[in-house]
C-alpha cells in the first residue's frame, strides 16, 4: 500500500521547510507508518494546517514621510484555494496550539470559525474548539529520533536548568517572569537559558539546541503559560523528559492523564511556596534517581504514542 502524503501549512517561521518533522521519525523523508510528511507536496492526500489561520502580514506606507504599518489580513478565497492544493475538505486537518489565554481567546475563536470553511477536523487544547484535545507531541531537540529512542541516560553533572523566554505580552507571561525574579532573589542554584530575557535575569544565553541546556541536568523547570484547563500541555514537558530530566512542572491536569505516575514533579504554585519546593527538591538528586524508571517509560510514550506523526497516521486511517 502506497504512503499517504501529508502536506502542511504553518504560520510558524521555518516550519514549512521540507525537513520539519522528518527529525521526529526513525525513517528517511518523513515516513511514519502509513504516511509521509512532505510539507510542500504539490498534490498531497491530506493537508495539515498547523497553527495556520489563513492570515498574512501586509506592510503599507501611506505617505513617504510616515512609518510603515503592518497588519494581518486573511488570504483571499482564490489564494486559499491554491494553497489547499485540491485536498478535499474532510482531509484537511486544522490543529491550533495556542491556549485560551484571556488576551487571545477572541482570536482563537475567530481562527476556529475561519477554519470551518476549509477543514473537516478542527482541534485545539481549548473547550471552545470544535474538537477539544491534547496537542500531539513535538519537541525541540536536534538529536535524531533513533538517538533519542535508543540512547541510555546521559551523564548528569548539574542540578537544575530552566529554558524560557522574556515574553511579557500577557498576564500569564508576566506572572512567569515575576516567578523568575523570585527564584533569582532566592539564590537557588539553577542555570537559566533563553531568548529575550531581561538583563536582571543574568541568563547564560540563547540555545540553538535545547539538548545542551537540559541533558546534563537532573531537573528542569517546565512552566506552562497556561494551567487552567484539562487539555493544554506543551513541548516544555516533552523536551525535559526526552533529555532524561525530571520535570518540575507547572501546568494543567493533561500531564497526569498522558504520563505515568512519578515521571514528573508538580510545582505547587508560582509564589514563595513554589520557590521553597524547588529549593527542597533540587538540594539533592534523590528525587531524580527515584523517578528514573518512570522517566524512561514516559520517554517511550512521548516518542511513540503522543508523537504528532503518530496522531496524523491514525487520522488518515479513517479514510483508507
Amino acid at each position: 500500500m502506497s504512503k499517504k502524503i501529508v502536506g502542511m501549512l504553518s504560520s510558524y517561521p521555518n516550519l514549512n521547510q521540507m525537513d520539519w518533522l522528518w527529525q521526529q521519525t526513525p525513517h528517511n523523508f518523513g515516513i511514519w507508518g502509513n504516511i509521509q510528511m512532505l510539507a510542500q507536496a504539490e498534490k498531497p492526500d491530506f493537508l495539515l494546517l498547523y497553527n495556520f489561520a489563513g492570515l498574512r502580514k501586509v506592510t503599507t506606507k501611506k505617505f513617504w514621510f510616515s512609518q510603515p504599518e503592518s497588519y494581518n489580513i486573511y488570504y483571499p478565497e482564490e489564494e486559499m484555494t491554491q494553497l489547499l492544493r485540491g485536498v478535499p475538505k474532510e482531509q484537511v486537518v486544522f490543529l491550533w496550539r495556542e491556549p485560551p489565554l484571556e488576551e487571545v481567546v477572541g482570536r482563537n475563536k475567530a481562527s476556529y470559525e475561519w477554519a470551518k470553511s476549509y477543514s473537516g477536523y478542527i482541534s485545539a487544547p481549548d473547550d471552545a474548539a470544535p474538537n477539544p484535545d491534547y496537542m500531539p507531541a513535538i519537541w525541540y531537540h536536534s538529536n535524531s529520533f533513533r538517538e533519542l529512542d535508543e540512547m541510555g541516560c546521559p551523564e548528569k553533572v548539574e542540578s537544575c536548568s530552566w529554558i524560557t523566554s522574556g515574553i511579557s505580552r500577557t498576564a500569564n507571561h508576566r506572572q512567569r517572569l515575576e516567578f523568575l525574579r523570585s527564584l533569582k532573589s532566592s539564590k537557588i542554584k539553577f542555570d537559566l537559558y533563553g531568548r529575550g530575557l531581561p538583563d536582571w535575569a543574568k541568563a547564560a544565553g540563547e540555545l540553538n539546541n535545547k539538548w545542551y541546556g537540559m541533558a546534563p541536568y537532573y531537573y528542569s523547570l517546565a512552566i506552562e503559560n497556561y494551567a487552567d484547563n484539562d487539555w493544554y500541555i506543551s513541548e516544555k514537558m516533552w523536551d525535559a523528559l526526552l533529555a532524561w530530566c525530571l520535570p518540575i512542572y507547572y501546568g494543567g491536569s493533561a500531564a497526569d492523564k498522558l504520563l505515568p505516575p512519578g515521571s514528573f514533579l508538580r510545582l505547587p504554585s508560582l509564589d514563595e511556596k513554589g520557590v521553597a519546593y524547588i529549593k527542597e527538591v533540587t538540594a539533592t538528586p534523590d528525587a531524580w534517581y527515584a523517578a528514573k524508571d518512570a522517566i524512561a517509560q514516559a520517554r517511550q510514550i512521548v516518542l511513540h504514542k503522543l508523537n504528532l506523526l503518530e496522531w496524523l497516521s491514525n487520522f488518515t486511517k479513517n479514510f483508507s
